[in-house]
């Protein structure tokens, strides 16, 4: 069963309440995150932004952000406000000799989600992660589409204008962010993916030909060795499931089979989730969320290609 979308609502500007900045500052920025994060900002054209995961050195996500180098001494990392302190302490520890200060940014650096014509108008109109600069100061990022609408990730100054566009009801972008297909980790999920998990080496949020890092190995083996065996997928619920909650298949009660990664109410009634499940548990069968009795999560198309195990 295919849940009928509405998306002629996803259209305006709301702040990003949910989110936060990390500040990375100082001459070897740019090399100090190179050499702990998922993608390559050293090859970084100006005109680009990236999606990128910090990992343990098992492989799991502790983190994700929206990177942004904004000068070779200056990289903003927009991420979830509930981790952003735990990713600050864990990242500042690597520093060492490097001369890159860490700072939380959040009170100085104003984030806006726009969406729809609203997006286009700012100047939102090239491929995923394009980055243009819309006014003085300010950095336009362009974000995975969702249901067909453009979004784009506004980056300025605390304390300037917003950006132009009818007002977007904030439940509304959050919808908007689950119908991409391109979770943001939050503090529920640390610790509980490789990157694969979550489908980012198919959305631009790892890097296969960069240097090391730490949990590369992990990630690189299982891409490497076709060892895949969970992926997120998007799922409709008539009940809100939880971030984090466990996911059931009707042929194995008596163990979970996959985790509520991120849920919202939809347009068209119920709730639209991100969950991260077991390819043979999305194969066929009855999925429930919390329990075995549970509500039932009905799988949707995803709205982007899946990349290959190589």
């Amino acid at each position: 069963m295919i849940i009928q979308r509405m998306t002629a609502t996803l259209n305006g500007i709301t702040p990003l309440e949910h989110l936060g900045t990390l500040r990375v500052a100082g001459d070897d920025a740019v090399a100090f995150l190179q050499g702990q994060l998922t993608q390559d900002f050293v090859l970084l054209p100006p005109d680009q932004a990236r999606l990128a995961a910090f990992l343990s050195a098992k492989g799991r996500m502790q983190a994700s952000f929206v990177g942004v180098v904004r000068g070779p001494g200056e990289v903003l990392l927009v991420c979830s406000r509930d981790l952003l302190a735990a990713a600050l302490k864990r990242l500042s520890m690597f520093v060492l000799r490097a001369k890159a200060k860490l700072t939380d940014a959040t009170a100085e650096v104003a984030l806006w989600g726009l969406a729809g014509e609203a997006a286009a108008a700012a100047g939102a109109v090239g491929p995923t992660w394009s980055r243009t600069h819309p006014a003085e100061g300010v950095d336009l990022v362009v974000l995975p589409p969702a249901a067909g609408q453009v979004r784009a990730l506004w980056v300025a100054p605390s304390g300037g204008p917003a950006p132009a566009g009818p007002s977007l009801a904030p439940a509304l972008w959050r919808w908007g962010e689950v119908a991409s297909g391109v979770a943001t980790l939050t503090a529920p999920l640390v610790d509980l993916f490789v990157p694969q998990m979550l489908n980012y080496e198919s959305v631009g949020g790892v890097n296969f030909k960069k240097g090391c890092y730490p949990g590369q190995e992990v990630v690189a083996r299982s891409q490497f060795r076709g060892t895949l065996k969970r992926r997120a997928y998007l799922a409709h619920s008539d009940s809100e499931p939880a971030v984090g909650a466990e996911v059931f298949h009707s042929s194995d009660d008596s163990q979970p089979c996959g985790t509520v990664v991120q849920a919202a109410a939809a347009p068209a009634g119920g709730f639209d989730a991100l969950v991260s499940l077991q390819t043979r548990a999305a194969a066929d069968g009855l999925l429930r969320v919390g329990s075995p009795q549970g509500p039932a999560l009905v799988l949707q198309p995803l709205p982007y290609a899946l990349l290959d195990d190589i």
